[in-house]
């Protein structure tokens, strides 16, 4: 444990998930200035605002910070199915006024081939960067080793782990099933494991040589000992930070978070294109209504989704959004970023009695 936390230069094993939408340059920084790895999503941006985010970021903190990039496999359009997609969505739009966009786009570049996003993170070298759905080139892996930045990697089974140790990454992160938000898995085209965390962790440290970070369901101190416990040297959290003030999560998704629907998280495609845990909520009635092959390609589907959500807010209707959450969402708490991490200090050694 003690030689990650020291690459990463952080004095606790506890890592705030990047989630992209919801983390904010406050958030990350005030876990990084707690002792923790606070990490904010650019997957979704362009280069000016990931530099505007990365840079309000420092200026809140001098400590490290985790920078997370999407390195899904470039979408593939198709015109017939993403038409007969909001043929589908047409009556939903309409319960609030509104019409489906005329046609959908892929709204964001995956870093596999996002050469712009390489030269400012080489540029800017913040202290990590993190990658999900799979990994760049050995190019792009090494120009970011090169400018000594601490590489992370999401894994959910053991050969994507594999992979990620024979890239010369620094360290994976195991995501469980019971995870909110999008699974990692590198290659939708295959059958998804679906490991808890319980069940990855041990099978990922009996067969890598790299530090292995858990994730998935982990909300509080005693969640955190288990995992250390089972062979993870630091965890990340991503729930539980969803209900802090320095959170962007609107009105709806804390009232869903305090909810009923905590309690009924559901995997979904249907928002976005890529199987991701969310509460359960209108958007996730859709997904357990239609056959999964004819949702188009991450992230063009989520075009179609962000203009559903947006159409019924509008109008007061909250139930559309991405309003991801782990399976551990009935145990989130809502009090700033900093408070969370003390408490979960409080608790890991009331566990260790």
């Amino acid at each position: 444990m003690k030689n990650l936390l020291e690459k990463l230069a952080v004095k606790l094993p506890i890592i705030q998930a990047p989630m992209a939408g919801v983390s904010t340059p406050a958030m990350a920084a005030a876990v990084s200035n707690a002792g923790g790895l606070g990490s904010i999503g650019i997957g979704a941006l362009d280069t000016t605002m990931a530099r505007e985010m990365i840079g309000a970021t420092r200026k809140l903190t001098d400590a490290s910070i985790n920078v997370n990039v999407f390195c899904h496999q470039p979408a593939i359009a198709n015109p017939q199915k993403e038409s007969a997609w909001l043929s589908y969505l047409a009556p939903h739009f309409a319960r609030y006024n509104s019409q489906p966009p005329g046609q959908l786009k892929e709204i964001y570049k995956s870093f596999i081939e996002d050469d712009e996003m390489l030269d400012l993170l080489v540029e800017l070298r913040p202290k990590v960067v993190s990658f999900h759905f799979g990994l760049p080139s050995q190019q792009k892996i090494n120009r970011l080793k090169e400018a000594g930045i601490v590489l992370l990697a999401t894994a959910t089974n053991l050969s994507e782990a594999q992979q990620i140790e024979r890239a010369g990454i620094d360290a994976v992160v195991a995501q469980g099933y019971e995870a909110g938000g999008h699974r990692g898995v590198f290659e939708l085209s295959k059958s998804d494991e679906q490991l808890n965390l319980a069940e990855l962790i041990p099978l990922l440290v009996s067969n890598l040589s790299i530090p292995v970070i858990a994730a998935g369901g982990i909300m509080d101190g005693a969640d955190i000992v288990t995992a250390l416990s089972l062979g993870a040297v630091a965890v990340q959290l991503g729930t539980a930070f969803v209900d802090c003030p320095e959170s962007t999560a609107d009105t709806y998704y804390r009232a869903a978070l305090r909810s009923e629907a905590a309690h009924n998280t559901v995997m979904t495609k249907a928002i976005s294109g890529r199987p991701a845990r969310c509460l359960a909520n209108l958007f996730t009635a859709i997904g357990e209504e239609v056959d999964p092959s004819a949702i188009p390609d991450y992230p063009i589907a989520y075009d179609a989704g962000k203009a559903l959500n947006a159409a019924a807010k509008k109008s007061g209707e909250g139930g559309y959004g991405a309003q991801w959450a782990g399976q551990g969402a009935p145990r989130a708490r809502s009090m700033p970023a900093a408070e969370l991490l003390a408490q979960l200090q409080i608790e890991m050694e009331q566990a260790k009695k």
